[in-house]
């Protein structure tokens, strides 16, 4: 669960409970606004901490892919290459084991976190420029 779905699920009961309180509708709706204020406060503070964690990501990957050593730049893609040799040798039955279902998830991750790792090695700087703007 994301935490902007997590804080849009805690602040929805209490809007519909405030519905219920037998107020003036003026009151009512100071109550509503302030509880969207917070709700977007706390949306915006989940966006920088997300934005701030994925350019911290960006700079470890950033610094290995510039690194002196061969083997520093490129680890990740040889442990992903070697993860997926295992799989499709396991898909065929080439190997005498079978492979745990923990192998196809860390390659679902790996892959998934070397694309958006690169991704947002490109995107990070854009976004951060944007909301120091605001």
């Amino acid at each position: 669960m994301s935490p902007l779905s997590f804080f849009s699920k805690l602040i929805t009961p209490v809007t519909e409970l405030v519905d219920q309180i037998h107020t003036s509708d003026e009151e009512r709706l100071q109550i509503k606004s302030g509880l969207f204020e917070m709700q977007a406060g706390l949306a915006s503070q989940m966006m920088d901490y997300e934005a701030r964690l994925l350019e911290a990501q960006t700079k470890v990957i950033t610094a290995e892919a510039q690194g002196a050593s061969w083997l520093q730049r490129n680890w990740r893609p040889i442990t992903m290459l070697t993860f997926l040799a295992l799989v499709v040798a396991d898909t065929f039955g080439l190997t005498t084991f079978r492979l745990a279902s923990e192998a196809w998830s860390l390659l679902q991750i790996g892959l998934g976190g070397y694309v958006v790792g690169r991704s947002a090695e490109k995107i990070v700087p854009k976004v951060a420029d944007v909301m120091r703007k605001d």
